[in-house]
């Protein structure tokens, strides 16, 4: 909840969702569309670090709606959280062990359509005490992006997404289980894609194709088999490099129209369209600031990054696992070489914070 706090006041795109609600299972049969999922997670980011308080939240419609002018589809998003119910590993009063299961909220409020402008319909609700308890005493965190949230087109994709974001930094940054694991994970129903090649196609490829293009990191994975049944899998999660992450953060500030055919590499590569003032707002971390500070270029010096540099330090030191910040960035040097002149701004801050990340993926604490 403090770190929560922390990116809530930054005001970026950048949120934490506690990975106990990451983890948490749906009921066998049951899971969330992709537009319910959204939904609970701006409602996560909205909540911030008061998530786990017992007390009401509130959001505009028009946060929720995106570009659609309508506010139908919001009643169906709340609907379908009411009744949806998750479960975990619980001691029943008996110190046995047990199941408990329960819904993330308790009760909402929408509000009428009989007003107009820019404030015009919110909705209100309340984390139920098993969601709130599981936030609380939440020990680990999953940093998302609301860009990429909004821009995943599969439930399963924006699932492993959440699951990557939660586990990328930690000391073995995968995933294992088996085929009923996996389903409980992604919330596939026990009669949708039987067949393993089918939910691979299905499933997996797609979700690895949405997140490699949406995400800070990418992921793959690994098939363990008995015979011919694959039995087993096992997703690994690997920040991405610098140049890599210059891609994802023009991918996510462009319109989604044509991001499959982007994807699939079917259309021609045009010229890279500008960064929002938003998108450098939320990179460094200095919310709404005066439009000449948010036009102002960072470019990446040629000494020590200690003075003068208080972003570019700042993301070291943050990123970089405990690494001399100047180490990492004379390796930054030598990896960029003279692309590194002409990088900039919002490009320029996404860049160095994938390659802190991945000098600590590579290298791992000193």
């Amino acid at each position: 909840m403090r770190v929560a706090a922390a990116l809530q006041a930054k005001g970026g795109d950048e949120f934490a969702k506690p990975g106990s609600i990451v983890e948490v299972k749906f009921v066998k049969g049951q899971s969330l569309s992709l537009t319910a999922s959204r939904l609970l997670a701006l409602m996560i980011l909205t909540a911030g670090g008061d998530a786990w308080e017992d007390r009401r939240h509130r959001m505009r419609k028009a946060d929720i709606r995106r570009g659609h002018k309508g506010n139908e589809r919001i009643s169906d998003m709340l609907e379908e959280l009411h009744r949806t119910l998750f479960a975990i590993d619980d001691k029943s009063w008996r110190g046995k062990r047990a199941t408990l299961r329960f819904s993330l909220i308790s009760s909402s409020r929408e509000e009428a359509e009989d007003e107009e402008g820019a404030d015009a319909g919110w909705i209100e609700w309340e984390f139920t005490p098993e969601a709130r308890k599981l936030i609380q005493e939440s020990e680990t965190y999953a940093v998302l992006n609301r860009q990429a949230v909004l821009g995943f087109r599969s439930t399963y994709a924006l699932k492993l997404y959440e699951i990557g974001a939660l586990r990328l930094h930690r000391r073995q940054s995968s995933w294992k289980g088996d085929m009923t694991a996996l389903r409980a994970l992604l919330g596939i129903a026990p009669d949708v894609y039987k067949d393993f090649a089918q939910l691979r196609r299905k499933v997996l490829e797609k979700a690895k194709a949405e997140i490699d293009q949406l995400a800070h990191f990418r992921v793959d994975w690994r098939e363990v088999r008995q015979g011919r049944t694959v039995t087993e899998i096992e997703f690994r999660f690997e920040p991405k490099d610098a140049p890599a992450q210059i891609a994802t953060v023009d991918e996510i500030g462009r319109h989604s129209a044509g991001r499959k055919a982007r994807r699939d590499e079917t259309v021609e590569t045009v010229a890279v369209e500008a960064v929002t003032k938003a998108a450098i707002a939320s990179l460094t971390g200095q919310g709404k600031t005066k439009e000449k500070d948010a036009d102002a270029e960072i470019i990446f010096p040629a000494g020590t990054i200690r003075f003068g540099s208080d972003v570019l330090a700042g993301i070291a030191r943050s990123h970089g696992g405990g690494w001399d910040i100047d180490l990492i960035a004379d390796a930054y040097r030598s990896q960029m070489g003279e692309r590194l002149a002409k990088l900039k701004g919002a490009k320029l801050l996404a860049s160095w914070t994938g390659f802190c990340e991945s000098f600590l993926a590579r290298r791992g604490r000193p």
